[in-house]
């Protein structure tokens, strides 16, 4: 099924969900090099990314459910959408507390709890992040209207490296 909110030809879920992925690992990049060098102006710089990476994902996320609604039910590719839209939420959901947690800190050095939340969404946004690639990747959700919605998962146990 192709997608139903595109930009240039390309869906626009797809497009979007590069900003947030990549603003909220950078975040947790910049807090663990922040708190190992005592340096405030990574963990400032972590809590600015968090704030930018939750509304890019609400974003990503308003496109994301517009395609969700065009799979049909009753497919492996509407269970995957499930799963990857409940992860994605449950995941901006914690780096949001993250964020809410460590705005009165001075510099913005995040306290356990944030610290241990946001790490805990970063594990959670890999996970969602591998579902979203199923989805593209193997369903051709949002890509071709011919997409195998229900084609089986293809785990694999090595890299292989083709020679064209």
């Amino acid at each position: 099924m192709e997608s139903r909110a595109k930009a240039a030809g390309h869906a626009i879920h797809q497009q979007l969900v590069v900003f947030p992925l990549g603003l909220l690992a950078t975040a947790v990049v910049f807090d663990v090099i922040g708190l190992l060098t005592d340096n405030g102006r990574f963990t400032t710089a972590s809590y600015l990314m968090i704030a930018a990476g939750v509304l890019s994902g609400l974003l990503a996320a308003v496109f994301g459910l517009i395609d969700f609604t065009g799979i049909p039910k009753e497919t492996r590719a509407k269970r995957i959408g499930l799963l990857h839209g409940a992860g994605n939420t449950v995941m901006i959901v914690l780096f949001a507390i993250s964020w809410w947690l460590r705005g009165n800190a001075e510099e913005n050095v995040p306290g356990t709890m944030a610290f241990v939340l946001a790490l805990l969404a970063a594990v959670i946004a890999m996970g969602t992040g591998w579902l979203g690639g199923e989805l593209v990747g193997r369903l051709r959700v949002g890509i071709d209207d011919d997409a195998n919605l229900d084609a089986p998962a293809k785990f694999t146990t090595h890299i292989s490296l083709k020679k064209q």
